[in-house]
């Protein structure tokens, strides 16, 4: 059929809809009647001036053409490469509350950041069963790509360490050993792929070695030594070192002990209130940096401060300006920035390709071997507030 004339009959039923419509006699059946017309009526376009007849398209809708594959419109192009799922590293801290460890994980923090990486922070609160737990746990979740671990029983931790790494996480120790030999900062399980830190027990020695320069001259020297937390691996290391550097020297003499928990002043504090009561007298005090700021306060307090060395371990502000002042005989140096620094690029490292980077010191290259006193303290900066 010709579209013109499609086009009269069409126009002839639309007008007797219209009449219908008009005149209907009110019954029932003429609404459904409309309706139904109304519906199945197509709207016809009318044709433009100057067309003897209308384009075929305009009359009526085209019918699908079946043989014909259907087409979509295709998708803008874009040169963004979607990002990659973010590694997720589990950190576990032996304190989140530890100053010291607050510049390091500031440090890994920053790379993280700048690494698409998701640092996950576990706070064993100095409690080594609470953090063997959380190093389980973590293992198990089957969450993390590697775990960063600043170990409270080395020792202990060895099963857990290896359970680690079997089931395809990287590990890097940083601040304490994994192991039974802490003279040394080389990884002491197979697989761990850094382990950043000084080996404690020369670090013990480094600060034996200050003693002996403090006590010249002094026969007897009596000397106070605050431990972190007594038993602690580490400060049995540091202990150990201390020891034999100063096994030689007769006239020197460990006439009390204390413990300072490695949290702030306060605990120097509480250790030296109850030193002075058992024993007032003495010439020299050897102790972590957070201890002494409160030993100095105490021995500040009561008059003794210009008679006693004192002896940090940490190289916190506090102490490179108390060396600087002359309040404080000497620190050994600690750069707990560098060593979150270090441990991280470690795990990037290894986490790209595999790579095991080994024992690393962050003190090896220090001038003195980061022994601060008074003739080399300008040559120092903290890394940490203490």
């Amino acid at each position: 059929m010709k579209a013109r004339t499609l086009m009269k009959l069409l126009g002839a039923v639309l007008a007797l809809t219209l009449f219908v419509a008009a005149c209907g006699d009110g019954d029932d059946d003429s609404d459904a009647t409309t309706d139904v017309t109304a519906a199945a009526t197509p709207t016809v376009a009318e044709p433009a001036a100057g067309d003897d007849e209308p384009d075929a398209t305009d009359a009526a809708p085209a019918e699908p053409d079946d043989s014909a594959p259907a087409t979509t419109a295709a998708p803008a192009e874009t040169t963004d490469e979607p990002e990659p799922e973010p590694w997720r590293i589990a950190y576990l801290s032996a304190s989140s509350a530890n100053t010291f460890l607050l510049a390091s994980v500031g440090e890994m923090q920053r790379l993280a950041d700048e690494n698409n990486i998701e640092l996950v922070e576990f706070d064993a609160q100095f409690n080594a069963e609470l953090q063997t737990t959380q190093l389980q746990d973590a293992i198990a979740s089957s969450q993390y790509d590697g775990i960063i671990l600043v170990a409270l029983n080395g020792p202990g931790l060895v099963p857990d360490v290896e359970a680690a790494l079997a089931s395809g996480l990287q590990v890097v120790l940083f601040n304490q050993i994994v192991g039974d030999d802490l003279s040394t900062n080389e990884p002491q399980v197979d697989g761990i792929a850094a382990s950043v830190m000084a080996p404690p027990v020369v670090t013990g020695e480094r600060a034996g070695r200050l003693t002996v320069q403090a006590c010249e001259g002094l026969d007897p020297c009596r000397v106070v030594y605050l431990f972190g937390i007594r038993g602690f691996p580490l400060d049995v290391a540091l202990r150990q070192g201390f020891d034999s550097a100063v096994a030689g020297h007769a006239n020197i003499d460990v006439v009390a002990e204390g413990e300072g928990m490695y949290l702030g002043p306060e605990g120097g504090i509480n250790a030296m209130q109850d030193i002075l009561q058992a024993q007032p007298d003495f010439d020299v005090v050897v102790g972590a940096d957070q201890s002494l700021q409160g030993v100095e306060l105490v021995l500040t307090d009561e008059g003794k401060l210009d008679g006693v060395a004192l002896i940090g371990l940490g190289g916190s502000s506090p102490a490179i300006e108390g060396v600087r002042d002359g309040r404080w005989f000497a620190t050994v140096y600690y750069a707990p920035a560098s060593e979150g620094r270090l441990a991280m690029e470690a795990m990037i490292a290894a986490l790209s390709d595999g790579s095991i980077t080994g024992g690393i010191d962050p003190n090896a290259n220090f001038i003195d071997e980061g022994l601060v006193t008074s003739a080399n303290v300008d040559q120092f900066t903290a890394e940490w507030d203490g």
